[in-house]
């Protein structure tokens, strides 16, 4: 029985009779021969974990969850969140990737979105909740009172290479939940009665998410693997499997099935594609404007064009714009702190089945402590975007452990990934509105000090189009940048037209996918010389995606200026200088390449 104080009687109606309940036993065990079937044929899996939580999965899925089994994309449908990918699991979390920031996306979005009654289940495995970003979820869910969120610990004392800390101590469990407000169960995960009955009274609780203390045995019902170490992972034996199915079914004493009870439909219509420019960006040539206010300005711009587009934030809206949103649409904006892996989770939730076009905003350098959660969301196919500000040495005073000089090599491994690097206030308006429309990943890279306007806001952006923006039929080399080199090259570009040297000058615009095709053009226009100007390291930079672009091309050399080494604080021009990537840096690689 449940530990925590019951405040509401169950209705006789919703208590399960004594058929029911042998037939969810029954269910159970069915799921324990499906796993020891399923591992053994395919000579890998989790039978062992599979197990321990087979009544759990019995009871939420054939008593309490509410779903078309036809239809399991259905918006009305609960929710449930694994460490697997099955028809009715919304992300492909993984092996020990806690999914408890995607339930609590998920539950915002049905809760504050939706307005819908839609509940979200989790189940966590005790080895799991070792991660710290299962503790940024449970902050996070309490204090959003995420009232239609339910997390089960399977505590089964047993994690992938030997016995956990604190085992089977769920007292403990049960105290770390509580403190971080969360309405807390404590069960024995074997007992149907007792979690029909649990699950039942967190549907009853108000303003607070509810957790489920679970006891548990790893492998339950096999014999001499049940509670043993080191079965993790492991498929039955062959030569023991048939053994160990009939006697599971020995125990089953119906052929019954339960159906599931249809979920209330009650959640919006909603539409969240082809969202449309309404007006052309305000900016005119030669305007001063950050990249990273430009880019909050579009984002309200975007959440007037449609009321599905959320932003999310880790505490520094105030840095990166994104506070101009949340002053135009206070409802759809969601503070995080400074939990970077739950945020990225968070949004992935709130995309799920097409439900929110999701932005979150954060400072570059910080996005690096999420990147298993952003190649989560490539995996599970989810379209989330990314902006980060305050890239590199230009944002000169705050130091470099908030510049970011390794973004794009972490980005341009994502697949499906599209990385925007829009180099003024107008092509970041731009970018924002072609992210909005793009599957999958999308990064956009913005700057921290203001510069100067250089397209009209008649100009078209396209992804995988870069734009030519100096040329003449004496060019003597291709230079290529985007951001602040872009308007660095453009300074050298003025200044070697002085010296009778002019320079073919490409803003990239995005980096992933590439325009390959006028690079190479162009390059071949200037004798087969390119240089490559970028506020990055060079690993995994600029310079690198270009030289793999124009591999196969004979006669065309590269030569890349980047941030060596680690940069200090200092002022914006001087941190330019000091690393190489200065106008006056540009001006000496081209003569330099000119003369060898």
């Amino acid at each position: 029985m449940a530990e925590a104080e019951v405040h509401v009687a169950m209705p006789e109606e919703d208590k399960p009779d004594a058929e029911t309940v042998q037939v969810l036993r029954d269910l159970a065990n069915r799921l324990r021969i499906h796993s020891i079937k399923a591992t053994c044929a395919s000579s890998t899996g989790h039978p062992t974990s599979c197990s321990s939580a087979a009544e759990i999965m019995s009871v939420l899925f054939f008593h309490i969850m509410r779903y078309k089994q036809d239809d399991p994309e259905n918006p009305n449908n609960d929710r449930f969140i694994l460490c697997k990918r099955l028809a009715f699991v919304d992300v492909a979390i993984g092996w020990y990737r806690p999914g408890l920031g995607a339930a609590c996306g998920m539950a915002y979005s049905g809760k504050y979105f939706d307005h819908a009654s839609y509940r979200v289940f989790c189940l966590l495995g005790d080895g799991e909740s070792w991660e710290g970003s299962v503790w940024e979820a449970l902050a996070f869910g309490a204090h959003y009172s995420l009232d239609n969120l339910m997390a089960i610990f399977d505590v089964n004392r047993l994690g992938h290479s030997g016995v956990l800390p604190i085992e089977n101590s769920i007292e403990i469990y049960q105290k770390r939940c509580e403190a971080f407000g969360w309405n807390t169960y404590v069960v024995d995960g074997r007992d149907v009665e007792v979690l029909c009955e649990v699950f039942w009274q967190a549907t009853q609780v108000k303003n607070k998410p509810t957790a489920v203390i679970a006891k548990t045995f790893k492998g339950r019902g096999i014999p001499s693997v049940e509670d043993i170490e080191n079965w993790h992972g492991k498929p039955m034996p062959t030569e023991r499997a048939d053994a160990i199915i009939k006697l599971i079914e020995s125990q089953i004493e119906t052929n019954m099935q339960l159906t599931p009870k249809f979920p209330i439909e009650d959640s919006p219509q909603i539409n969240t594609t082809e969202v449309q420019m309404t007006s052309l960006p305000i900016y005119e040539v030669g305007d001063k404007v950050a990249t990273r206010k430009a880019c909050g300005l579009a984002l309200a711009k975007l959440g007037h064009a449609n009321e599905r587009v959320i932003v999310l934030d880790g505490d520094t809206k105030n840095s990166t714009f994104s506070e101009i949103f949340k002053k135009e649409h206070p409802e759809r904006f969601i503070e995080c702190f400074i939990a970077e892996q739950n945020m990225v989770n968070v949004a992935l939730g709130c995309t799920i089945r097409g439900r929110t076009i999701a932005f979150v905003c954060t400072f570059a350098a910080f996005l690096t402590r999420a990147f298993d959660q952003i190649r989560i969301g490539s995996i599970s196919e989810s379209n989330i975007n990314l902006i980060g500000s305050h890239c590199v040495v230009s944002i000169g005073e705050d130091g470099s452990s908030q510049m970011a000089l390794e973004d794009l090599a972490m980005f341009r491994t994502i697949p499906n990934c599209t990385i925007f690097y829009p180099s003024d206030a107008v092509s970041t308006e731009y970018a924002v509105f072609l992210a909005a429309n793009t599957e999958g990943i999308c990064y956009i890279r913005t700057n921290r000090p203001e510069t100067d306007v250089i397209y009209s806001p008649e100009e078209k952006f396209e992804i995988g189009k870069a734009k030519v923006i100096r040329q003449s039929v004496n060019d003597k080399v291709t230079v290529i940048g985007a951001g602040v080199t872009l308007l660095e090259i453009l300074v050298a570009a003025d200044e070697l037209a002085k010296q009778d040297i002019p320079i073919r000058v490409i803003d990239l615009f995005t980096i992933k996918p590439l325009d390959a095709d006028t690079i190479i053009a162009h390059a071949k226009c200037t004798a087969g010389q390119i240089i490559t100007v970028e506020d990055h390291h060079s690993e995994g930079g600029i310079r690198e995606i270009v030289c793999a672009a124009v591999s196969m091309e004979p006669d065309i050399l590269v030569h890349g200026l980047a941030v060596q080494g680690v940069p200090r604080s200092g002022k914006p021009s001087e941190l330019l200088d000091m690393c190489g990537i200065s106008a006056s840096h540009i001006i000496m690689a081209v003569k330099c390449m000119l003369t060898n």
